[in-house]
């Protein structure tokens, strides 16, 4: 009960905007055009992450902010956790994070859709979740080639799985984190209703094919 207050009000304040601001940068459009493959927000889904910068046709740069996406959310999450040494902190860094990603200052709040983020928050939340969200994804991606579809089954699927006995540890996922996993999922539903929508008219495309 003393993590789920931890520190200051204003500390938290703080903790959140550092968050939001580490999470708001749009590694897919820096590194597309850094790389000279343009604006990634003019092709396919015009969505920067890792998934539509795979349409350039660039499985490097898509590597690439795959992981710097996912490595923001972690970074803000483990940073806040070390420095107040609360779960909660680093639960509203993390979570700061994701929205920084789907609403970015610097896009006009215009951003991605918080799948790689998503994952790399759990992995450093709690990496046992985090694995099994993963492996989750990597399972409905490759049988089914939606990234979609795997993203909105990992997302459901993790709540859940972090009321489980984890591996290694052999205790549930802490409070905070089963919170941060329920509000990223509902995020992550509602940034994917395009999506949605395509799935159920079967018009959705599938993983590596070019949209333009």
């Amino acid at each position: 009960m003393q993590d789920l207050v931890g520190p200051a009000l204003g500390t938290l304040a703080l903790v959140a905007v550092g968050g939001y601001l580490l999470g708001s940068i749009p590694f897919g459009v820096v590194i597309t055009r850094a790389a000279g493959a343009g604006d990634v927000r003019s092709i396919g889904s015009g969505n920067i992450g890792a998934t539509n910068v795979l349409r350039t046709g660039r499985k490097d740069l898509a590597l690439a902010t795959l992981v710097l996406d996912a490595g923001k959310g972690a970074v803000a999450l483990l940073i806040a956790r070390q420095l107040f040494g609360s779960e909660a902190a680093g639960a509203i860094a993390g979570g700061a994070a994701f929205l920084g990603h789907l609403f970015p200052v610097w896009l006009g709040f215009k951003g991605g859709k918080g799948v790689a983020t998503f994952f790399g928050l759990m992995i450093a939340a709690c990496w046992p979740l985090g694995l099994m969200a993963g492996a989750t994804w990597l399972l409905v991606a490759f049988t089914l080639r939606f990234s979609s579809l795997a993203a909105l089954i990992a997302a459901a699927a993790t709540p859940a799985l972090a009321l489980l006995p984890l591996p290694v540890a052999g205790l549930p996922a802490p409070q905070p984190v089963f919170v941060l996993a329920v509000v990223t999922a509902i995020l992550i539903y509602i940034r994917h209703h395009e999506n949605i929508g395509r799935l159920l008219k079967g018009a959705e495309p599938r993983i590596g094919a070019r949209k333009t």
